[in-house]
């Protein structure tokens, strides 16, 4: 079986086995919210929980314990981004020439120099904002499903190509680089090493139509469509309540740059399939972009072809990275195209609203960049540093690996609230806000509902800006359990006050993902409750 099709995702393969450390809740905590606490999945869990009305704290649970967060930690990352560079920040890619054009001829190379705009224009609206959307692609094969959204995801291309051609290049002679040597690569959580370009999120999306005669074929539709990568359909319908045997081979493909590299959508899907989550008729699943740079000159070259210009070089093989000039030595004359990223403020909701882990190691990157930084490792020194001098949150306060929250990162409540709480002083804090999910709203929270079942908690929708963070692992015995699930964010209370809190709970015991669902519902109704009593 295809692992996007598992109930859970197993994030490590095996933990060391502990006794949780537990402290008995805090005076102040609401009897409602201790009777959550108290609930038999949470028997051997340990819960964390710190709330502040300004400098005034009024519950703390576990103070000096280092909790696992996830993806929490992306508070830490794109606030200080923000912090950094301000809301109206671009990543701008151009395009350069190495030549000179004579009767439209270009006797040389183009170079497509990445900037690490993390959608290229692939998921610009007509009104020019970002669309997202709440069961995004990126999170496909660990949820079993997504819903995709409407743009072009090679508009960027697209317009750089036309560009090129408005420019007066009717034919490139030379070749098509891809310069993406704005940062050194990392790699990410052992899949590939992300580069500063990107295409699609760097995945191809799989749509799959369950349904039609048992034996046929099923209907699967790749996007994007491009030679750098084909998606052979080997996917039959299954008789009705049969079993689900899809897979992909390989989710990773390597040979991206070579003519022909195939990945191969094959088993079989029961025609009565019910696609999960987005309640639609349509299955999303993904395959990695593994060799970025090699698919975004082959998608640039079709792009380039489409506009009509004419090239010469191969369609399909290796970035020739060789062929580039010294670095940051190119002539603003010879510029002949240029794609305006979206604004920092887009991107942040982008990366925080769907918890998007590639963007936030890569802003993670760009952060150290703004203060000469040029990889992951001296952008998590930086980083120390920075927090330590501006955000007064010492180093042994947290354990971060990267800047997503992947692996065993770890925090304190403390560390956390002040983050939140210093981040509101900064002139960028109504877009960080504003990026964060929203309680029964969107994003990670649109689907955190349960607590409108009480009348009394109904009112919160809205009222909640938090985000979101899940690790799942698997302990010795095999056995998954959720290591961490927390929430950190603001609240602003039936009677107006304006909170800052983070609420955690570790190693809960889980058989699938309706389990980890289900913690998740219970912080919403957590948070729903210090709404309604504060």
């Amino acid at each position: 079986m295809h692992a996007a099709r598992l109930c859970f995702t197993i994030l490590a393969a095996t933990v060391a086995a502990s006794t949780a450390v537990h402290a008995a809740p805090s005076a102040g905590v609401p009897a409602d919210i201790r009777a959550v606490f108290n609930r038999p999945i949470y028997k051997h869990a340990t819960w964390g929980l710190r709330v502040l009305d300004g400098s005034n704290v009024l519950i703390d649970v576990n103070p000096g314990k280092q909790f696992f967060i996830g993806s929490v930690r992306k508070v830490f990352t794109l606030g200080q981004l923000l912090d950094a560079v301000g809301p109206q920040h671009t990543c701008d890619t151009p395009v350069y020439r190495t030549g000179a054009v004579r009767n439209g001829v270009l006797r040389g190379n183009l170079v497509l120099v990445a900037s690490g705009d993390l959608t290229m224009g692939g998921r610009t609206n007509p009104d020019g904002s970002i669309a997202i959307a709440d069961w995004d692609h990126n999170e496909a094969d660990s949820l079993g499903n997504a819903a995709l959204t409407k743009p072009n995801p090679l508009a960027g291309y697209e317009a750089l190509a036309r560009d090129v051609k408005a420019a007066g290049i009717d034919r490139v002679s030379g070749e098509i680089v891809v310069d993406d040597r704005l940062f050194q690569p990392f790699d990410f959580r052992g899949q590939f090493d992300v580069r500063p370009i990107f295409v699609n999120d760097d995945v191809v999306d799989v749509r799959i139509l369950p349904g039609g005669e048992p034996g046929g074929e099923t209907t699967v539709i790749p996007r994007p469509i491009s030679a750098a990568l084909h998606v052979a359909n080997r996917l039959r319908n299954g008789a009705a309540k049969s079993h689900d045997t899809l897979r992909i081979d390989p989710a990773l493909p390597q040979c991206i740059g070579s003519p022909g590299c195939t990945a191969r959508i094959a088993g079989s899907l029961p025609v009565d399939f019910v696609p999960p989550l987005t309640g639609g008729d349509t299955l999303v699943q993904t395959v990695r972009i593994v060799q970025p740079s090699n698919y975004a000159r082959t998608v640039f070259v079709e792009a380039l072809r489409k506009a009509g210009v004419t090239v010469n070089a191969q369609t399909v093989e290796p970035n020739p990275a060789s062929l580039l000039p010294p670095k940051g030595s190119y002539a603003s004359e010879n510029r002949v195209a240029l794609l305006r990223g979206m604004t920092e403020a887009q991107n942040a909701k982008f990366v925080l609203k769907i918890s998007y882990n590639i963007g936030a190691d890569t802003s993670l990157v760009l952060f150290g960049l703004t203060r000469g930084a040029t990889g992951m490792p001296g952008a998590l020194a930086l980083e120390r540093s920075n927090l330590d001098a501006h955000f007064g949150i010492a180093p042994g306060e947290y354990a971060f690996v990267d800047g997503s929250g992947g692996g065993d990162t770890t925090a304190t409540n403390h560390a956390v609230t002040q983050m939140l709480s210093q981040l509101q002083t900064r002139p960028a804090f109504q877009t960080f806000y504003d990026a964060l999910p929203v309680l029964g709203v969107d994003g990670s929270l649109a689907s955190v509902k349960n607590f409108e079942k009480d009348r009394t908690l109904a009112g919160a929708a809205g009222h909640v800006h938090a985000k979101t963070g899940t690790y799942v692992a698997g302990t010795p015995a095999g056995e998954p359990i959720l290591k961490g699930q927390a929430f950190g964010g603001y609240i602003t209370t039936k009677s107006g006050r304006h909170l800052v809190y983070q609420l955690v709970v570790n190693n809960v015991p889980i058989t699938g993902i309706p389990d980890v669902i289900g913690v998740f519902q219970d912080e919403g109704t957590i948070s729903a409750m210090l709404w309604r009593d504060y």
